[in-house]
């Protein structure tokens, strides 16, 4: 559910890009008949979901999190992760969030043939509903969590997670900003091996 991380660290490289979005739609290597950079963003975007499961930063979070979430805590936490960036995008990046939205939904637009059919499904709410914008508000993470919790039939509670992040916030705040500074530089790497 990071998606705004996986866009980011997709190096505005448009392939690279659709493939780390749709990553998590595509199992085992079901991926070969893809154009090759897609396969590489689908590449990347597994690494970096290695990289950030076994973190010590990432582990912190979630287990602030675990008692409340169990298995859960870590998808809470991705989201977490993506409102700071997004609120504090202009730190990361030149382009304003709102423009590099814009462009990343043209870009999905433009490929839509290829996209695998959940995500063809998802697009249209995602859009309209303007997911990745909202994610540097409060009330857009919160109905992000409600979603996700309806999606699990209400038996994750993630929908009450967001008075953690208001509980904790400075504390995930600096984890995210200590964590993201080494995911930059570790996909940076694994990019730049893929090209």
């Amino acid at each position: 559910m990071n998606f705004l991380a996986h866009l980011y660290l997709s190096f505005e490289d448009d392939q690279i890009t659709i493939g780390n979005f749709i990553a998590d739609s595509i199992r085992g290597n079901k991926y070969k008949h893809l154009p090759e950079k897609i396969q590489k963003g689908i590449v990347l975007h597994r690494a970096i979901d290695t990289f950030t499961d076994k973190h010590p930063i990432v582990r912190q979070s979630t287990k602030r999190l675990h008692g409340n979430y169990s298995h859960y805590s870590g998808v809470i936490v991705d989201i977490f992760y993506d409102h700071f960036l997004a609120k504090n995008w202009s730190d990361y990046a030149n382009t304003p969030l709102p423009h590099f939205v814009d462009n990343f939904y043209d870009l999905l637009e433009n490929h839509y043939d290829i996209l695998p059919i959940g995500v063809k499904r998802m697009m249209p709410y995602m859009i309209a509903d303007n997911w990745i914008l909202n994610y540097a508000k409060m009330e857009g993470i919160s109905r992000v969590l409600n979603g996700m919790n309806r999606r699990t039939q209400n038996k994750s509670k993630m929908n009450f997670a967001i008075l953690d992040l208001e509980e904790h916030y400075t504390d995930f705040e600096k984890e995210f900003t200590n964590f993201f500074e080494e995911l930059i530089v570790f996909s940076k790497q694994k990019y730049l091996s893929l090209r």
